[in-house]
């Protein structure tokens, strides 16, 4: 990505962070009814996430020609659904981590019971939001965005991943299984993501099928980056503590392919993800996105 496209980017993704952001205050403040469930809340929300997933909700729904006030809805659900997901995943029960973007995570901040709660909270707020009437996302489509978030967040898709990743460790685990894990805990919720924006454009069968097709290539990119910056970058720089990952004997992609090998990966991922965007002359920032994805530092 070139200097002037960067910069384009940095200021693409800038405006729809602020747009997601707005609304999620929006929400969360419609759910302060318990004070301290509210702070649990809100602070997770808003500790510095990319806004990946919401993002990639407008970037579809922009590439297609939607409104993007069709597609606030999705975005600050699906950001709710990502931020429970992360409160849990950190728990002592779970990854037990204490840093979370270089920041206490929820239950070290607050308490173990109230990260639980807080995370069950953001999961209920996210199908609160979808459900709601609008004047702008017809009934079909709201139902179609229902079922597509639920398919993915739940016991066929990101918790099953998680499941799996809790009993998956490097002796254990071939690539396939792999894959089949971060397809469902990763790549589940990104591609509801892409989904769900491309619904609130009215998109067709076929171009959903493509839109599926990028969305599966950047949710395995993203985390075959992650694990090879798990050895590359640092605890500063990624915001949690660097080769946790390997210390937890956890499967990764560089530990299975190595390190150049997992590049490589990472590479091939992107380049199916463009190809996918083929024909879409709307799509720059999906193909950004893409970059971005394989990029990153952290």
């Amino acid at each position: 990505m070139n200097v002037e496209n960067a910069v384009s980017f940095k200021d693409s993704v800038s405006q729809l962070r602020q747009r997601v952001d707005r609304h999620l205050e929006q929400y969360l403040a419609q759910a302060a009814t318990a004070p301290q469930l509210y702070d649990a809340m809100h602070y997770s929300t808003f500790n510095g996430g990319k806004r990946l997933r919401p993002v990639l909700v407008y970037a579809s729904c922009e590439a297609l020609g939607g409104d993007l006030a069709a597609a606030d809805p999705a975005a600050a659900a699906v950001e709710c659904i990502h931020a429970y997901s992360l409160i849990h995943d950190d728990l002592p029960a779970m990854d037990d981590d204490d840093l979370r973007r270089g920041k206490p995570t929820c239950h070290i901040a607050f308490d173990e019971p109230t990260a639980i709660l807080a995370g069950d909270a953001l999961q209920a707020l996210a199908f609160e939001i979808l459900a709601s009437p609008s004047s702008v996302v017809a009934a079909e489509q709201q139902l179609q965005m229902l079922q597509s978030l639920a398919f993915a967040a739940g016991d066929k898709g990101m918790v099953a991943g998680q499941s799996i990743d809790i009993c998956a460790v490097q002796a254990e685990t071939d690539l396939q299984g792999l894959e089949r894990m971060h397809g469902l805990k990763t790549g589940a919720l990104i591609r509801a993501s892409v989904r769900m924006g491309a619904l609130a454009a009215n998109a067709d069968a076929a171009t959903l099928e493509k839109l599926d097709l990028y969305a599966s290539a950047i949710g395995l990119a993203f985390q075959v980056q992650d694990d090879i910056l798990d050895i590359e970058s640092d605890t500063e720089t990624l915001g949690k503590p660097q080769g946790s990952d390997l210390e937890a004997d956890k499967a990764t992609y560089p530990a299975l392919l190595g390190l150049e090998m997992a590049k490589q990966k990472a590479e091939e991922l992107h380049q199916q993800a463009l190809a996918a965007l083929d024909g879409m002359h709307q799509a720059k920032l999906l193909r950004q996105l893409a970059d971005y994805v394989v990029q990153r530092n952290h």
